[in-house]
């Protein structure tokens, strides 16, 4: 597998990756607005097909009255026809890899809690903290579990609220 990092999701690359599949993210009952990643790290096979991709984003968090900023991943599929070989992990640790050269210290993504198990193995912690993301007229809680990781050495998540200065991703 190749790994390509490109910029907005197109539509080529969508239907390459969810086909037909009605809600491959399964937010469908999730009411809340989510924000377009403008970055993407993917996985082509030896066709040149893109395979899996997450997104990624840039934003800052505020936490218990400190500022700083997070690179947020999202948006991690991978095509039904590839599922099951491992990729949904190795896409992960390439936008890990990626987000490590973007600076911030954390890395979040918030995620089901069917799916937290394989964020759990790469080293994704949960916060216990309430979280509340920006949408259109104000802040809303965010009703999916919301994980983080270091990308810079041991380090340690902060307590308290967090307030996400972002859409969701």
């Amino acid at each position: 597998m190749d790994v390509v990092e490109f910029g907005p999701m197109t539509d080529e690359y969508r239907h390459a990756l969810e086909g037909d599949e009605f809600d491959p993210f399964d937010v469908a009952g999730v009411t809340l607005h989510f924000r377009a990643k403008e970055r993407h790290v993917g996985l082509r096979d030896a066709s040149g097909q893109l395979v899996a991709s997450t997104g990624m984003v840039l934003t800052d968090v505020d936490v218990d009255g400190e500022r700083f900023p997070v690179v947020g991943l999202g948006g991690v599929i991978v095509s039904a026809t590839h599922r099951g070989r491992g990729l949904g992990r190795r896409v992960v640790e390439e936008a890990l890899a990626t987000a490590q050269r973007l600076g911030p210290r954390f890395a979040i993504l918030f995620c089901h809690e069917d799916r937290a198990g394989l964020y759990r193995k790469l080293g994704f912690v949960e916060i216990p903290d309430d979280v509340w993301v920006q949408q259109p007229v104000g802040h809303a809680p965010m009703t999916q579990r919301t994980m983080w990781i270091s990308l810079h050495g041991p380090s340690t998540w902060p307590p308290g609220e967090v307030i996400v200065r972002s859409l969701p991703f």
